[in-house]
């Protein structure tokens, strides 16, 4: 099978079943045991939005894949060695995507006349040759964990639900993981319950044993990870929103400025709000909004009162923000805005991923309201990206989109843990009594006004959404003042080119193929150049953080490519920005299933567009 070729370095693991049998969290400890392996990882959760779906169905298959070994990984993997499903559904849902010869580990307890009918099945896909091309192990993991967990005295549902970590226990085996941290993690959560507890690590241990005891009749064999090549700094896993929220308490720092952070519920944005609750001892206040309008409106309040107002939403939610926006940029009050982007127009589908919300951020708003638009490329990058977002906000008086999307928000990989101390401190224009500056002198590279606080009896001004003088800030219907107020507000934007570092190639070199990208594509366009460049292909990739303005450079540095490839999770919308801001012509690969790219079908694009490097033949070239 997979997991046995030799020189395998990197191993990619599917957990797979019901929501309610604990997949996430399944996932999560497998994590956190291979973080601390010495593992580098990528994941990716991958679960229904219905809440609680018909137990068994299709519809309620959650799953969670994770991609680790002993060499830098930046994706969760094409196609998962293993597969571990606790039901028909959950095995049928996830066949596709196995690589063939894959391991099929599943419950055969589950694979009842009722299980099947509810997956929509007519055979037994255990027994009518459906896996013919992998290799299966049927494990009855429910009578077993039942059965382990018997002297602990739970009812028939308790012990049903550890068998989770019996499945977690035996997967750890496999790979030669430690058990520790994930026995801590159980002691810690059931700590109030003792016989819980002790039934969960009873179920863990029990699925370790069974492993040992498998590979005497070599059932089962245990695989040793070679630790990764990681710099000598200390890490941790990081999901995309757990980035966030400690981007945003460190921009806070670096400003000495208090953050309010004001949001209303929506999937995926919702772990941003979770992951700030309870941080006031750093200097962030969290405001759960009655809805999308009262949220962007309060955190807007916010900052005129002098706090960084910060906003969370999907594309649904900013919709309904666009207008509160607008007031924003007529008062010229710093505020971001985190937009992490989900997939579909309308509801669509919340917990799948998409990129489909660069038209809204760029373009989205009525009048000439333009906005600067930041993207993170990863959960890592999320830590800095929500610094660089707040350090343009405070410094042009702005407000600042910064886009994730569902596969950030939600997935994890290592982080190494910055020093916080080579960070820049973020000015933030706060006049002092005595300064003569009033509040609508602008500054001259930035275009950014005073922050002036209401009550400072030197810097009283007006402030609301009608158009106001350039200069004083009192109202004013004066038609060369709407100009000058529409270029003011554009100038302000293109100023942050001048802050902006000039656009780099991630990998490769100038010539014949640029591949262009922007957000949570990176990891997988990062793999495919770099394999197209082992192959001798002529290929760069370029990623983009700052999407408006876009870097200063950008445009003479796409001149020195033949072809530029532009991979999006939508139908074409930096492929049009960049037509419309540089004049360049590009192609597009585009994909809109709810699932991130594949390195398989970056790869092959490339591959069609790319020419070979010359090959070096008897001294010549």
């Amino acid at each position: 099978m997979n997991q046995k070729l030799p020189g395998k370095n990197s191993h990619v693991i599917r957990f797979a079943g019901d929501s309610g049998d604990g997949i996430q969290l399944q996932g999560q400890q497998f994590t956190v045991a291979s973080a601390l392996a010495g593992h580098d990882l990528a994941t990716l959760p991958d679960f229904p939005a219905e809440i609680r779906a018909p137990a068994g169905t299709r519809y309620g298959v959650s799953a969670f894949q994770i991609q680790f070994g002993g060499e830098r990984i930046t994706t969760p993997g094409d196609e998962p060695d293993v597969l571990i499903a606790f039901n028909p559904a959950a095995l049928i849902v996830n066949l596709a995507h196995l690589a063939p010869h894959s391991l099929v580990l599943v419950d055969e307890s589950a694979f009842t006349d009722q299980r099947l009918k509810r997956a929509d099945l007519t055979s037994n896909p255990l027994e009518d040759g459906t896996l013919s091309e992998h290799e299966v192990i049927t494990i009855d993991i429910t009578h077993l964990t039942t059965e382990a967990v018997k002297p602990h005295g739970l009812g028939t549902k308790d012990a049903h639900r550890c068998k989770n970590l019996w499945a977690l226990g035996l997967i750890l085996w496999m790979y030669d993981q430690s058990r520790e941290p994930t026995r801590e993690w159980i002691k810690a959560k059931f700590a109030k319950d003792p016989k819980i507890r002790d039934a969960n690590l009873t179920a863990l241990d029990a699925g370790h044993a069974y492993g040992e005891t498998a590979e005497l009749s070599h059932v089962l064999a245990q695989e040793k990870i070679p630790e990764a090549p990681l710099d000598s700094v200390e890490y941790r896993t990081v999901t995309g929103a757990e980035g966030l929220a400690l981007g945003l308490v460190a921009a806070g720092e670096l400003a000495d400025t208090e953050l309010m952070f004001c949001s209303y519920p929506i999937t995926p944005a919702s772990s941003l709000l979770h992951n700030l609750t309870g941080l006031q001892d750093a200097g962030v206040s969290t405001f759960q909004a009655e809805d999308e309008i009262a949220a962007v409106c309060s955190a807007i309040g916010a900052s005129y009162a002098g706090k960084l107002g910060v906003t969370s939403s999907s594309g649904p939610g900013v919709a309904l923000k666009t207008e509160a926006l607008g007031l924003a940029v007529a008062a010229e009050l710093p505020l971001l805005v985190v937009n992490v982007q989900r997939a579909g127009p309308s509801t669509g589908m919340p917990t799948k991923t998409e990129q489909s919300d660069l038209y809204q951020a760029v373009y989205g708003r009525n009048a000439d309201t333009p906005l600067p638009v930041i993207a993170a490329k990863s959960p890592a990058d999320c830590f800095e990206t929500a610094i660089e977002a707040v350090r343009i906000a405070l410094r042009h008086m702005t407000p600042v989109i910064l886009l994730s999307d569902g596969y950030i928000a939600n997935a994890s990989e290592l982080w190494p843990i910055p020093d916080f101390d080579e960070f820049e401190a973020i000015d933030t224009r706060k006049p002092t009594a005595d300064d003569p500056h009033q509040v609508f002198d602008r500054d001259p590279d930035t275009l950014g006004r005073l922050w002036a606080i209401p009550g400072e009896a030197h810097h009283i001004y007006r402030v609301g959404g009608i158009e106001k003088d350039i200069e004083s800030g009192n109202i004013s219907y004066d038609a060369e003042n709407h100009q000058a107020m529409t270029d003011m507000r554009r100038e302000k934007i293109q100023s942050i080119v001048k802050f902006l570092p000039d656009q780099t190639i991630d990998q490769g070199v100038a010539g014949s193929l640029a591949v262009v990208a922007w957000g949570s594509t990176y990891g997988t366009v990062y793999q495919a150049v770099k394999d197209a460049l082992r192959d001798g292909h002529q290929v760069a990739h370029i990623h983009l953080r700052h999407i408006n303005p876009l870097p200063g450079n950008l445009g003479e540095l796409l001149s020195e490519f033949d072809t530029i490839l532009v991979p999006e999770l939508n139908t074409g919308q930096l492929a049009t920005l960049l037509r419309d801001k540089l004049g360049v012509q590009v192609k597009q690969l585009n994909k809109v299933s709810g699932q991130p790219f594949t390195v398989t079908e970056v790869s092959e694009a490339i591959a069609s567009l790319s020419s070979p490097r010359i090959q070096q033949v008897g001294g010549s070239s």
